[in-house]
């Protein structure tokens, strides 16, 4: 996780998550702000970095935008928020 931000800018930063699978390493990267109240949020849930490559039921390669649900999906089922929140209590 990296982030910026003070008492008068709202904290910024980005998120990478990775990992291995049997076709290799795999990534997923995304910005997000840090709002009033504790709630952490994407910057824009269209602009996930990822080298995944989702296929459709026939094999065939989605394009980017059908596959952009995926990712949502994906990074909505990860704890990163609880994670950003954390890091940015202990600043």
């Amino acid at each position: 996780m990296l982030a910026t931000g003070d008492d008068q800018r709202p904290f910024v930063g980005q998120t990478l998550w990775s990992g291995e699978s049997e076709q290799g390493a795999a990534g997923l990267a995304w910005d997000w702000v840090f709002l009033p109240y504790g709630v952490v949020a994407l910057v824009d849930p269209l602009s996930l970095v990822t080298n995944l490559q989702f296929l459709s039921a026939d094999g065939e390669v989605l394009a980017p935008m059908e596959s952009v649900r995926q990712l949502n999906e994906i990074v909505h089922s990860l704890p990163w928020q609880h994670e950003v929140q954390r890091r940015l209590s202990s600043h």
